[in-house]
């Protein structure tokens, strides 16, 4: 019996994955739960785990390879298969034939019915050569058109990521050079695509604008952008081009914050967990979100989802790239609940001990480009939501308190939202009542 292994969603948005490593290769014994191979998305770079106890007998996609999700690729057995023909990451021609198409049909070899002798027709009399010649003709055209036709369906089948951003850019699909498997177009392919288009009309000659990077004998160390790499790029140009960005920048005394840490330490260390200014933030952030939705949201075409769970996104740097662990139902959290939250999804993140549910439904991001030193950042919004916060570092300064000079600690909260849905007075007011809590915390 044997078990098939399939690219995980790593992501609701999430469409495909590029296979970084094999960390098992065929043959191998495999415990259930034991690292099979990494991903890498835009999302997440993970570890996947095996779902099943076996021995890995077949690998059907190479490393460095972008699949769709739920593509097989790899198989699981008892050991007693051997190893098959797609063991070098082909996927075998028979199931590749057999693909559902988009209209529910499936594909398969053309099956050819013994012509008959030329110059006899199927019951036995004779036929003119030419007739018998035209036949020949007429059936190796239909086959070559259901050829055609079966390619041109195999290319156009998409994502819904993919099939949304053609519709808003107004791109017809069969038009894009897919290079997904069998000419699938891929989130990349779109937005290259839009960009070329984008290019070509503003450039004066018709021809799409292209400045080098670097001049010919000019000295350059050249290496490839990491699948991470390339998968944060296009996700933040998607969402430049998804959302009308504007920016409100409001400054916090974190001063009474900054008290009930120290007042609480001890509790927080017999909790075992250690909680920051950004476990502060985040529970009042979660607070407000709660009470005004229209931050909690997204845009579906013409319509908003307004959500009903407050799922904080928080962005951890790695040294490979950028990823948002979730943390789900913030709002219903303690300040320690929120703190342990936060500490274990970045531990996670960067032992790549993520689980598909840990990078799914969020519906709001913050970002603490503080912590290195930042006085405060105009962030991306993590599409598909409409807003992000980020938080500047957070320092003693010298200000004016009732007309005297004072200390106090302050910091700088950036909140990028999305004007398609978000109204300047809006934000300011969800931003109004972050500070209040913050200021007047107890």
């Amino acid at each position: 019996m044997s078990t098939n292994v399939v690219m995980p969603q790593m992501g609701e948005s999430v469409a495909e994955g590029t296979v970084v490593r094999w960390i098992k290769k065929v043959g191998d014994t495999v415990d259930r739960d034991e690292p099979l191979f990494e991903i890498s998305t835009d999302k997440v770079d993970a570890e996947i785990p095996s779902p099943a106890a076996g021995v890995l007998v077949e690998i059907r996609v190479h490393e460095g390879d972008t699949v769709p999700i739920d593509t097989v690729v790899a198989v699981l057995g008892t050991g007693n298969e051997g190893a098959k023909a797609g063991q070098d990451g082909t996927p075998d021609a028979a199931e590749d034939a057999a693909t559902p198409q988009p209209d529910g049909t499936a594909s398969s070899p053309a099956v050819t019915a013994a012509a008959p002798t030329a110059g006899t027709d199927v019951s036995g009399q004779r036929v003119d050569a030419a007739a018998s010649a035209t036949s020949e003709s007429t059936a190796a055209a239909t086959t070559e058109s259901a050829a055609d036709l079966t390619e041109d369906r195999r290319r156009r089948k998409s994502s819904p990521l993919v099939r949304r951003i053609a519709e808003e850019h107004r791109v017809n699909i069969a038009q894009v050079p897919g290079s997904g498997i069998s000419g699938r177009v891929t989130k990349h392919d779109i937005l290259k695509f839009i960009d070329d288009r984008g290019s070509a009309s503003a450039a004066p000659t018709g021809e799409g604008l292209h400045i080098p990077a670097f001049q010919p004998g000019e000295p350059v160390d050249l290496q490839p952008m990491s699948v991470m790499r390339r998968k944060i790029a296009e996700h933040m140009i998607y969402s430049r081009r998804t959302s009308a960005h504007v920016h409100s920048v409001f400054e916090i005394d974190f001063t009474r914050v900054a008290a009930a840490r120290q007042a609480r330490k001890a509790e927080f260390e017999q909790a075992g967990v250690k909680v920051t200014f950004l476990s502060f933030i985040s529970k009042a952030v979660a607070d407000a979100l709660r009470a005004m939705p229209v931050l909690n949201a997204s845009i579906d075409g013409d319509r908003v989802a307004y959500k009903k769970d407050v799922n904080l996104g928080f962005a951890v740097a790695l040294d490979w790239g950028l990823i948002v662990p979730v943390l789900p139902k913030a709002d219903e959290k303690s300040l320690i609940g929120i703190a342990r939250g936060i500490a274990d999804l970045a531990a996670r993140a960067r032992s790549k001990q993520l689980k598909p549910e840990d990078v799914q439904g969020g519906t709001f991001t913050i970002t603490n480009p503080g912590s290195f030193g930042t006085l405060f950042g105009m962030p991306i919004i993590n599409q598909p939501q409409v807003a992000i916060l980020a938080v500047g570092t957070i320092e003693k300064r010298v200000v004016v308190v009732d007309d005297m000079i004072a200390v106090r600690q302050r910091g700088y909260l950036t909140l990028g939202y999305d004007h398609r849905l978000v109204d300047g007075a809006v934000a300011d007011e969800f931003m109004s009542k972050v500070k209040a809590t913050l200021e007047s915390w107890t």
